[in-house]
């Protein structure tokens, strides 16, 4: 008789660390959750972009033409914000002239220096763009052929439909969380 009534006392002494440490480790895991949350949750912006108009197609490396020059003022007005939210933190270009000449006056408004990249690799260049960039904002210029693979690379999508050789206006913006599917908008500017 008396170890039943010996368990009976341990029983009630027993249960306050049992409910403290259950306690503890439901805190200190709502706190992990918490914090993992919070440092996943940024989504890096894309905004990429063919390049402008240019001069000629049968030079190897035409500049940009009046109308060209016009959309990579329009750049400006629509990104040149210098402080304050959505101010761009880098801009990713190829080597063509043209294509520097797009990003030109709008790096010269921020005081960015653009990335030149190579294009011969559109995926490679969407994972270094996330990798290097993570909750921030970028804006790519690219060619015709490149634009989409680039979307489809940042985005996981398939159905990226094609640029026109005539189409300068397109813009994607591809929204990257760290966890989840990327979410991409096309517009004209």
């Amino acid at each position: 008789m008396k170890s039943a009534h010996a368990n009976l006392q341990r029983g009630p002494f027993l249960i306050p660390i049992w409910l403290t440490a259950i306690g503890a480790i439901a805190i200190f895991s709502v706190a992990i959750f918490a914090l993992w949350v919070w440092f996943t949750a940024n989504s890096t912006v894309v905004i990429v972009i063919r390049h402008a108009e240019k001069e000629s197609v049968t030079a190897p490396d035409p500049a940009l033409s009046e109308a060209g020059q016009a959309r990579a003022a329009l750049l400006v007005r629509m990104f040149g914000e210098t402080q304050g939210a959505g101010r761009l933190d880098a801009i990713y270009t190829s080597s063509a002239l043209r294509n520097r000449m797009t990003a030109a006056p709008l790096a010269a408004r921020l005081g960015i220096v653009p990335i030149v990249a190579p294009n011969d690799d559109p995926r490679a260049l969407a994972h270094r763009i996330v990798r290097e960039n993570g909750g921030k904002r970028v804006l790519v210029i690219g060619h015709v052929n490149t634009v989409p693979e680039i979307v489809a690379a940042l985005s996981g999508r398939s159905d990226i439909a094609p640029i026109q050789e005539q189409e300068f206006g397109t813009m994607y913006i591809v929204t990257v969380p760290r966890i989840g599917h990327a979410n991409v908008l096309r517009l004209s500017y």
